[in-house]
């Protein structure tokens, strides 16, 4: 999956792992939308509706899940506002990973809410 930051410059790949839901995600591919970002995670929703098999309360850095509250696509890069301490990565609730990032996530930390990202199946 490649994800590009077209305002930012930034371009970063995902290498998905083999699930049924992020089979379901790849087909709903290409996506374009505006980001959110609470605390060192980048979030934006999807056409995806799905339920999760596999939640995660925590995450690690560089992870890409689903939260199906918000019916979006999360990337994880750091500490959140409920992470409990400062090395933890807490979604505000349960995810479902379905990839990595690959290379380095810190990247992601120059991104602003409100940037608009694209997502592609390549």
């Amino acid at each position: 999956m490649r994800v590009v930051f077209p305002e930012a410059g930034i371009e970063v790949a995902v290498e998905l792992e083999t699930s049924p839901l992020s089979e379901k995600i790849q087909k709903g591919l290409p996506v374009s939308a505006r980001v959110d970002t609470w605390g060192k995670e980048i979030y934006f929703e999807i056409p995806v509706r799905s339920d999760i098999v596999n939640p995660q309360e925590t995450v690690r850095p560089g992870d890409v899940a689903y939260w199906p509250q918000g019916a979006c696509l999360c990337f994880f890069f750091g500490a959140t506002p409920a992470s409990r301490t400062p090395d933890e990565i807490r979604p505000a609730s349960p995810v479902e990973v379905i990839g990595r990032i690959k290379g380095d996530v810190k990247i992601l930390e120059t991104i602003p809410s409100g940037t608009r990202v694209e997502v592609y199946d390549q």
